[in-house]
């Protein structure tokens, strides 16, 4: 347990001894940004002493009083009623061997013993991943990676949406590059897919086959679609695992669609009352719930809409035991929420069981300018060319440093820079300057002693350091990996910071060097573990 929590439960009991009903987790404290008043601060006199009926500085006092610790030196009242808690310097230094003790585990949040689906990227297998799935991707990723770390069950999916009018133009741009191929005339419409790299899928075919697939029948249009869906999807998970994505499950649309589970679920919503049809289509009563209009699922032709399939994929997702369902989701989609929460909400379920974040577009800017196509294709900017430009850490992590529901505005020179602008760069070197100093004081480590850090920025760094499980929680809460980034920015600026004022090897004082290389040996746990959380390597130099 770190020191924040301790002083979470400390207060809490001081709290329900004069009468209030708070756990642990309705405490608030948090690192004072002044040492003048103290390591950590409190509200809690003044969030309870109306619950209390007392004045905030009366209750501060006898929260004061109520209060008998060994972490804890003294205790002062401020303002109007803030608690302002001084701890033992040993106390304070005790997350040091925390850290090193649990390693990568520090951080690791208790089993929350829930189940949780996390859908992300789900491009449809048409053609290059583009800068929205990135971003899809990486918030996606990122945020599978801390929900895990608070102590949720994570599964990554993917979904395939391999059915449809978009299926249908990928197997005729393949079957017409293929019979290009010998020597017919192009036969591509407008909606049809144009790009070259189709060419390459075609020749395939052909170096393997032959003429086999000239022959137009049920058996050639189905092999061009398959054939087409599973190039392409090889390719995205191909540039996907690139980028350090990785997939517990890709579910198919087809699956879905394949058997009695449509007609199954239609027949089970008919029953409860919420289908009924409208001018030759079939309408789902959507309205009732969260939606704003009624959505139909059967068009007049007789076609099921994109949405029932959804819904029978939600459903089965549910069906396997999941206690949430996350998807990220492109800004266009917006309107898809309240419908889907609504639909699950005539299952029984609650409108909590799902929940949809979501990202907005990428921009791309050099030299000040917006950079909208590729030199090299002349069409827009691919996942796979902005990675390989400027490599996987740095898109990752400008990706993840932003709420997904802001813009992103990207800039090539400074994603590329080596300077301390460079957010990931100057986090990554911290890193670096870490791995540095414990290499050239390897022979005056000792982990065995206790530190004790009595500076003001050694008491910095160590506040940050506790904060680190905390920051886990929050950003699990929230699914926001932009408090990872900030978490690392702070903790990189305090090890850059105290490299610059402190002699941290000092070989005239074994027992000071010694505490001070444990300090920066838990520092190094911690930035690393916070990189990986967004996807981001650590490397030893730079």
């Amino acid at each position: 347990m770190t020191n924040e929590e301790q002083l979470k439960a400390i207060i809490a009991e001081a709290l329900n001894k004069l009468g209030a009903s708070c756990s642990a987790n309705e405490v608030i404290v948090t690192p004072s940004k002044d040492l003048a008043h103290g390591d950590y601060a409190c509200n809690s006199a003044l969030k309870y002493s109306k619950i209390l009926g007392k004045k905030p500085l009366e209750l501060a006092e006898e929260i004061k009083s109520s209060i008998s610790s060994e972490l804890v030196d003294h205790i002062e009242i401020a303002g109007p009623g803030f608690i302002n808690f001084f701890l033992k310097k040993e106390s304070l230094s005790s997350v040091v061997k925390t850290i090193l003790e649990q390693g990568d585990h520090f951080g690791d949040g208790k089993n929350k013993n829930q189940k949780i689906d996390v859908e992300f990227v789900s491009a449809n297998p048409t053609g290059d991943l583009h800068l929205g799935h990135t971003r899809g991707a990486a918030l996606g990723d990122s945020v599978c990676n801390i929900l895990a770390k608070a102590g949720y069950e994570v599964t990554r999916e993917y979904y395939l949406n391999n059915c449809g009018n978009q299926v249908e133009h990928l197997g005729h741009s393949v079957r017409a590059r293929y019979h290009e191929l010998f020597g017919e005339p192009l036969d591509l419409g407008d909606d049809d897919y144009h790009g070259v790299d189709l060419i390459k899928i075609a020749e395939g075919i052909k170096e393997q086959y032959g003429d086999k697939w000239l022959k137009d029948t049920k058996e050639s249009h189905d092999f061009f679609i398959e054939h087409g869906i599973e190039v392409e999807l090889g390719k995205i998970m191909k540039d996907l695992s690139d980028f350090g994505v990785h997939f517990d499950k890709i579910s198919k649309e087809s699956d879905i669609r394949a058997g009695s589970t449509i007609p199954d679920t239609i027949a089970f919503l008919k029953e409860k009352g919420y289908v009924y049809e409208s001018e030759g289509a079939t309408y789902l009563r959507t309205s009732d719930f969260l939606d704003d209009k009624d959505r139909p699922i059967i068009k007049k032709d007789g076609c099921y809409t994109y949405f029932l399939p959804d819904v029978c994929y939600h459903y089965e997702k549910m069906n396997r035991g999941f206690d949430q369902l996350i998807v990220m989701l492109g800004a266009d989609h917006f309107g898809y929420i309240n419908r889907m929460k609504s639909a699950l909400m005539m299952k029984g379920y609650s409108p909590d069981a799902y929940e949809a974040d979501i990202y907005q577009i990428v921009r791309v800017y050099k030299d000040g300018e917006e950079v909208k196509m590729s030199k090299r294709t002349g069409k827009a900017i691919t996942h796979r060319e902005l990675v390989a430009e400027v490599g996987k850490d740095a898109v990752r992590y400008f990706f993840a440093e932003r709420n997904g529901d802001t813009h992103l505005d990207f800039d090539l020179n400074l994603a590329t820079s080596h300077s301390k602008d460079n957010p990931v760069y100057y986090a990554q070197y911290a890193h670096a300057r870490c791995t540095s100093l414990l290499e050239m004081g390897k022979d005056m480590i000792d982990d065995s002693v206790s530190p004790v850090l009595a500076s003001a920025k050694e008491g910095d760094i160590l506040k940050q350091l506790a904060q680190f499980p905390s920051m886990i929680e929050a950003a699990a809460n929230a699914r926001a990996p932009y408090k990872v980034a900030n978490y690392i920015q702070k903790l990189a600026q305090l090890i850059h910071e105290y490299y610059a004022a402190t002699k941290i090897i000092d070989r005239d004082d074994k027992v000071s060097t010694a505490s001070r290389l444990s300090l920066i040996k838990a520092c190094r746990i911690v930035i690393r573990n916070a990189l990986a959380l967004l996807g981001v390597s650590a490397p030893d130099k730079m």
